[in-house]
């Protein structure tokens, strides 16, 4: 079979693989139909997660057509299309039965870390995929849902909704500042509407990405390469600064904005995958009472956000701005890669 193979920091390639095989009665193997390329996969090609060996197949979202099960798969059969979640999660281990499915203890190649796919496994961005804990980790797509509607809940809407909305405890009438408009980002964005805030302040660099996230929920948007960008935001609190400021891209700079715009007794939520260390001034913000939250997605909201998309209350449409086939995987990295050139905001290889 064809994949997307990890070089080394910088290097990829598209070339033929052996085909996956299943390991344990938990598996099973899924002819992937469409996958995406992540904002970690770009880290990964970067260099910043080290732990990712050179040989790895890259991609953790897709979604596939389950071709063979193991033997101890009861739920799920021959010819089920399915949503992949980006988390594999054996669903009986102690984390597990907290709903902490990012922290799985028995997934293969790393404990206590529920992320493997394109990681310590081989992941999707191929043609066949072996997914590990079948049956707690993949999702039977509705019929008439669309495959850029589903892709979308692998990975960025769940990511969105639990690190950023929920992390960062958005309640009703709540100010929220997104900053970063990339897909995860407007998944925050989107989400946050849930739960009823007064606004959801996008910020980002890009005024393409800040002229969409309107479509996605969003009240006001702020251009931080303005110099007066800070004031701007608080301006739109009456000075006492926002209620949850979710951090969606991954650099200290973008962090230290999060910090610099909650108001006392908020929240900073980060997304973002950082590929560096940060500066944290606890100075400054020891006394004004601030909940900071990060983490690693759990995917344990992707059966009520696979409802709500379901029902079309979502606008999920707006995601996906580009598509390719397979053997177009190098291009669409390349598009994706500079996102703010090509005015991507999701791709879709199918």
């Amino acid at each position: 079979m064809k994949a997307l193979v990890y070089k080394g920091p910088g290097k990829k390639s598209w070339e033929d693989v052996p085909d996956p095989v299943i390991k344990e009665p938990t598996d099973v193997i899924v002819k992937m139909v469409a996958t995406t390329i992540c904002g970690t996969d770009l880290h990964i090609l970067k260099g910043d997660v080290p732990e990712v060996e050179i040989g790895r197949i890259l991609g953790h979202e897709g979604i596939g057509v389950i071709t063979e099960i193991g033997n101890g798969i009861t739920q799920l059969a021959v010819g089920d299309k399915v949503i992949l979640s980006c988390v594999s999660s054996c669903g009986r281990c102690s984390n597990c039965r907290q709903g902490l499915y990012s922290h799985c203890l028995d997934p293969e190649g790393v404990a206590g870390i529920g992320w493997i796919f394109g990681y310590m496994i081989d992941g999707t961005q191929a043609e066949y995929v072996r997914v590990p804990f079948a049956e707690n980790s993949v999702y039977k797509m509705p019929k008439g849902m669309s495959d850029s509607e589903g892709i979308l809940l692998s990975d960025i809407l769940p990511t969105g909704f639990e690190i950023g909305v929920q992390y960062g405890r958005v309640s009703p009438g709540d100010v929220v500042a997104v900053i970063g408009s990339g897909p995860v980002g407007l998944s925050a964005v989107m989400t946050s509407r849930l739960y009823g805030p007064s606004k959801v302040i996008a910020i980002d660099l890009d005024e393409a990405r800040l002229k969409r996230a309107h479509d996605f929920g969003a009240t006001d948007t702020v251009n931080s390469g303005d110099k007066d960008w800070k004031k701007q935001v608080l301006a739109l609190t009456d000075g006492a600064g926002v209620d949850v400021a979710i951090e969606a891209v991954g650099v200290p700079q973008t962090f230290t904005m999060a910090t610099e715009i909650v108001r006392p007794g908020g929240s900073v939520a980060n997304i973002g995958v950082h590929g560096k260390p940060v500066e944290l001034a606890l100075n400054e913000l020891w006394i004004k009472n601030i909940d900071i939250s990060m983490g690693l997605v759990n995917t344990n909201t992707l059966g009520m956000l696979l409802t709500l998309v379901t029902e079309h209350k979502l606008p999920v449409e707006h995601f996906v701005t580009h598509e390719f086939s397979f053997d177009q995987m190098i291009e669409a990295y390349e598009v994706f890669g500079n996102a703010a050139k090509n005015d991507a905001l999701k791709v879709l290889l199918h």
